[in-house]
């Protein structure tokens, strides 16, 4: 299973080409996709044309959902970003670090451009869907 984060989602929402985008599209067709509420959350609010956000909340619909956010993540959320913080590393935005841990929790793999979740790799246990070559 993998879960695609809001970036490599609008990356391939606007038509764009990327090892990333190509990954995911190939990962809706083998249906082994899965979405996050809060993934779901940054995508939808995002889109301001009423026809694609219908067309686009029906799509993600169908796709295994997962809820990103409870008490005990909430706390290795919090372990992990004082971990990071440690080593001198700062995470931008808190919505990274909670789709970051959840995905170490449950160990599923992550389909990332942000720069954000590479620590999460380093140092974390994230599990990258895309391995560059």
């Amino acid at each position: 299973m993998i879960i695609a984060d809001t970036s490599v989602w609008i990356d391939y929402l606007n038509g764009r080409i990327t090892p990333q985008t190509d990954l995911l599209d190939d990962t809706l067709v083998e249906g082994t996709l899965a979405i996050g509420d809060i993934i779901l959350l940054e995508i939808l609010q995002g889109i301001r044309d009423d026809q694609q956000y219908k067309k686009v909340k029906t799509k993600l619909s169908l796709l295994e959902q997962h809820n990103m956010l409870s008490t005990p993540i909430v706390f290795k959320c919090v372990n992990n970003y004082r971990s990071l913080r440690k080593k001198g590393i700062t995470i931008r935005k808190t919505n990274d670090v909670i789709i970051a841990s959840f995905c170490i929790d449950q160990k599923i793999q992550l389909l990332y451009v942000d720069r954000d979740f590479k620590p999460f790799c380093e140092h974390l246990g994230l599990r990258s869907a895309y391995i560059e070559t």
